[in-house]
């Protein structure tokens, strides 16, 4: 391998290694502090948290970025092997680059189409890495010079090689003690049972408080009816973090509707990220959300809103305009989707307008008591808010 081919390939690895690093923080940070805001979530589609709260980010509760750490680390040392080891060593480097960066590019592409395609939400930290992957594989592929058929007979040859360098076995060691340090200590996302919670800590209990005490909280003109506390969610059907966050704080609006009857109050508003019906945006984000929008609405009148809300949030994927309004058929029982379309996109637009002026531009955003969330909130810190503020709302 050439020292120019190696330079550029420890670049790339280092890149990516650094990204990856932020990554694996922006996540961890995301999921167990209650006031941690991303710096790379400039919007709805450039939103890291997005991709982090979905079901792409983990393998069995670990970060996908932990494992692009550790790649990229493999990476690393590979490239400066090809500055520093011996000539036949430094001319299979490239090789051994391509066949990781081959696998990493089938996994990338894989991220990237669920991200753009099934999500719809870009992470910034997430492209980079992809770009990394792609950079390493272009270049491994270019410097590589011998038939790929060799690589298992000069592999064998360098592991003989290998474990006559005390500095070699010293950082295989190395690495593989701190990525099993890694994997088993770094927190992960755990599979709950229906209704549990991870415990919070005292810091995160203090770090909520103080950001619900601080706050900024802005007026809404809506009717508690009583509640002690108010939830107003402005939502997206198609928006993936909406389902996520309706489906892992529905028991909990049920535990508290059952330890407080009447206390808590959600209030539903519309804000779909689809310029067909909502004039602020320029850009299609999900294209049948006006769609669903009138289509709960419509549910609600025969008592199927419920029932239509779970099925869009459990569909996310395939819905479409034309499947919405089968859906709203077979689920919600509206037969009349056509004829009340156009009234009840108004009332849709007039939630819309409602959201513009409070200053809403992603969903989900929670307001809550005022205090203004933007995305989903991990459950554990969403309880402890309703906590904090049936607290504060009793003296």
């Amino acid at each position: 391998m050439s020292r120019r081919a190696a330079l550029f390939a420890l670049l790339c690895a280092v890149v990516g290694l650094a990204v990856s690093g932020a990554a694996a923080y922006t996540h961890y940070h995301m999921l167990f502090d209650p006031s941690y805001r991303s710096f790379c979530d400039v919007n709805e589609t450039i939103s890291c948290t997005q991709v982090y709260q979905s079901r792409f980010s983990t393998v069995r509760g670990v970060p996908v970025a932990i494992f692009g750490v550790m790649w990229f680390a493999v990476a690393a040392l590979l490239s400066v092997t090809g500055f520093t080891a011996r000539q036949s060593v430094r001319e299979s480097v490239p090789g051994y680059l391509f066949v990781m960066s081959t696998v990493a590019l089938a996994v990338v592409l894989y991220l990237g189409y669920a991200s753009f395609f099934l999500l719809k939400a870009v992470c910034l930290l997430c492209v980079t890495t992809y770009a990394a992957v792609i950079g390493l594989f272009l270049i491994s592929g270019g410097a590589t010079s011998f038939p790929m058929t060799t690589l298992p007979r000069r592999a064998a040859r360098d592991v003989r090689v290998l474990v006559t360098s005390p500095l070699a076995i010293t950082l295989v060691v190395l690495f593989f003690a701190g990525a099993a340090s890694t994997l088993a200590f770094f927190p992960r996302e755990s599979v709950l049972a229906p209704g549990a919670l991870p415990p919070t800590t005292q810091d995160q209990r203090s770090e909520l408080e103080r950001f619900m005490a601080t706050a900024p909280r802005t007026p809404l003109v809506i009717p508690a009816d009583g509640a002690k506390v108010l939830v107003v969610k402005f939502n997206d059907y198609q928006c993936p973090a909406c389902g996520q966050s309706y489906l892992q704080y529905k028991p909990i609006l049920a535990k508290y509707e059952a330890s407080h009857p009447g206390a808590v109050k959600v209030v539903m508003k519309d804000y779909p990220l689809n310029p067909n019906c909502n004039p602020h945006l320029t850009s299609m984000l999900h294209p049948a959300a006006c769609d669903a929008a009138v289509a709960v609405r419509l549910a609600r009148q025969h008592n199927r809103g419920e029932a239509m809300e779970e099925w869009f949030y459990t569909h996310q994927p395939s819905m479409t305009p034309p499947s919405v309004r089968q859906a709203a058929r077979d689920v919600g029982q509206v037969n009349d989707f056509e004829a009340k379309y156009a009234a009840t996109l108004e009332l849709v637009k007039s939630d819309i307008e409602f959201g513009y002026q409070v200053r809403v531009s992603q969903t989900p955003t929670f307001f809550m008591n005022g205090v203004k969330l933007e995305g989903m909130m991990a459950p554990q810190f969403f309880d402890q808010a309703i906590a904090y503020e049936l607290q504060h709302a009793a003296k």
